[in-house]
C-alpha cells in the first residue's frame, strides 16, 4: 500500500520506497534474539611457579593432575569463560625465574613471559597463583645433612628475588586479579622413618619455617593472599600421632607427608594426585570469595 501526502503545490509525494528499508530493519531487529551478536569476554587464570605448578609426577613428568589443574576446575565452574595459562617451569628457582635458563620462553624467562602475558591481557586476567622458592634450598640437604651455608645463600637469593618477582607481576597485572601464593610443605619430614632420621626431620622443620617465613613476609607486604599449605600439612605437629599401614604410629606431620607425597615410597618430594588436590583446597578459598 502506498502512503501519499501533498506538497504545497498539490503534487503527491510517495514515501513507500523511503520507508521500506526502515521497516525491514525494524522487522529484523524484532526477529533477532537480544543476545545475537554478543560476545563473551575470555578471562584467564595465570599459574606461575616451579614443578608443583606443572603437576610433576615421578616417572611421568609434567601432568594435568597438579594443584593448578584442580584449582582451574573449581574456578571454571564459577566462570565458564576462564582459560588456564600455565607458565610454570619444573626445577625453577627464584633466580632462574627472573633470568631464565631452565625452560624455554620466547621472552627469555618465566617472569618475562608472565609480564608480557599479563600486560597484553591486563583487563582479562582474573586469577594468578604462585609457588616458588623451594628449589633455592632443596639441594641444601645432601646425604641427610643440612648444609647451613647453602641454606643461607638460598634464603638470601629468595629474599631479593621474591621482591622482584612480586613487584613485576603486580605491576604488569595492575593489581586487579585475585592473586594467591603458597608457603611449602616439608617433604624431609619423611626422614623420621629412617634409622637415625628423627634429628634430620626436626631440623628440616626449622629450615622450612625459615623459608616460609621469608615467603609469607613478602606475600603480606604485597597484599598477596596466602594459601595455608604448610598449616594444612600440620608441619609442626610431632605430638599428635596417626597410624601408617605397615609402619605403625607416627607423628601427624610425618603421616601427612607420607599420605600426600611420594617421599615415603619413592623418596620424591612431589605431591601425589591426592596431595595436589589437598594443596588446591588451600588455594581455592583464597580465590573464590565466600558467599554472604
Amino acid at each position: 500500500m502506498s502512503i501519499t501526502t501533498e506538497t504545497a503545490s498539490g503534487a503527491p509525494v510517495r514515501y513507500a520506497r523511503l520507508l521500506l528499508p526502515f521497516l525491514l530493519l525494524v522487522g529484523l531487529a524484532v526477529a533477532l534474539p537480544a543476545s545475537a551478536g554478543a560476545t563473551t569476554t575470555t578471562h584467564y587464570y595465570v599459574a606461575l611457579g616451579d614443578s608443583l605448578s606443572q603437576g610433576y609426577q615421578p616417572g611421568l613428568g609434567n601432568t594435568k593432575v597438579g594443584y593448578v589443574d584442580d584449582v582451574y576446575t573449581a574456578l571454571h565452574k564459577v566462570d565458564p569463560s576462564l582459560k588456564l595459562e600455565k607458565l610454570g617451569c619444573s626445577g625453577e628457582t627464584t633466580t632462574t625465574m627472573i633470568k631464565g635458563g631452565i625452560c624455554k620462553y620466547t621472552q627469555g624467562s618465566q617472569l618475562a613471559a608472565a609480564k608480557a602475558f599479563l600486560t597484553a591481557h591486563k583487563a582479562q586476567v582474573s586469577y594468578v597463583t604462585l609457588d616458588i622458592g623451594a628449589n633455592d634450598v632443596d639441594s641444601c640437604v645432601p646425604g641427610g645433612q643440612v648444609d647451613i651455608t647453602c641454606v643461607g645463600k638460598g634464603l638470601k637469593a629468595i629474599g631479593t628475588n621474591i621482591e622482584t618477582i612480586l613487584n613485576t607481576v603486580i605491576k604488569a597485572d595492575g593489581g586487579k586479579p585475585r592473586m594467591a601464593a603458597m608457603p611449602y610443605y616439608d617433604p624431609f619430614l619423611a626422614a623420621y622413618l629412617t634409622p637415625g632420621g628423627q634429628e634430620l626431620a626436626t631440623l628440616s622443620v626449622s629450615l622450612i619455617n625459615t623459608l616460609n617465613n621469608e615467603l609469607r613476609a613478602s606475600f603480606h607486604a604485597h597484599h598477596v593472599r596466602v594459601a595455608p599449605v604448610a598449616t594444612a600439612f600440620q608441619t609442626h605437629d610431632f605430638k599428635d600421632t596417626v597410624t601408617l599401614p605397615g609402619v605403625g604410629s607416627v607423628p601427624r606431620n610425618v603421616g601427612l607427608i607420607c599420605q600426600y607425597t611420594y617421599m615415603c615410597t619413592q623418596q620424591n618430594i612431589h605431591a601425589n594426585p591426592a596431595g595436589y588436590q589437598f594443596i588446591a583446597d588451600q588455594f581455592i578459598p583464597q580465590l573464590i570469595p565466600a558467599k554472604g
